[in-house]
């Protein structure tokens, strides 16, 4: 289960925003730069599930499943290599079939796959974004604010 500490800097009725800094984790993601969770360059804020009851200014723990994680870091990063790969095989067969260039299809084939992967990652990624075991929780309230 992967963990963070952070300060909840509003909360709504099921709902809790929490303020984080990034840690040494996030300083070996490659997409440390990119990454739009908001805040500065070394704050991040994640909105996560209260089911804990926590209020403004209150530290806290929060986590998300790590098979979630996996799956998501799947879907964003060797999926669309496999897809591709995938793509340019279908462009290879396909070049025998119909006498052309075995390269430049298997190439085309592979690039369309690719942008076509990313389609797919999106359709199913708003899919993911409804589902409780991707969203960020409370694991508990560490000290409690003002």
């Amino acid at each position: 289960m992967a963990t963070e500490q952070g300060l909840v800097i509003d909360t709504n009725a099921d709902t809790a925003t929490v303020k984080t800094v990034r840690s040494e984790s996030c300083e070996s993601c490659a997409q440390k730069e990119s990454c739009n969770t908001g805040g500065g360059k070394n704050e991040m804020q994640v909105k996560v599930k209260n089911g804990l009851g926590a209020r403004i200014g209150d530290t806290v723990i929060i986590s998300i499943k790590t098979t979630s994680l996996l799956k998501a870091a799947f879907l964003l990063y060797i999926f669309p290599i496999l897809f591709m790969i995938l793509g340019a095989v279908i462009g290879k067969k396909l070049a025998v079939s119909f006498t052309l260039d075995e390269s430049l299809t298997s190439m085309l084939s592979g690039a369309l796959f690719f942008c076509i992967s990313f389609f797919l990652i999106r359709v199913k990624g708003k899919k993911m974004a409804f589902k409780e075991e991707y969203k960020p929780t409370i694991l508990r309230i560490k000290k409690s604010g003002i």
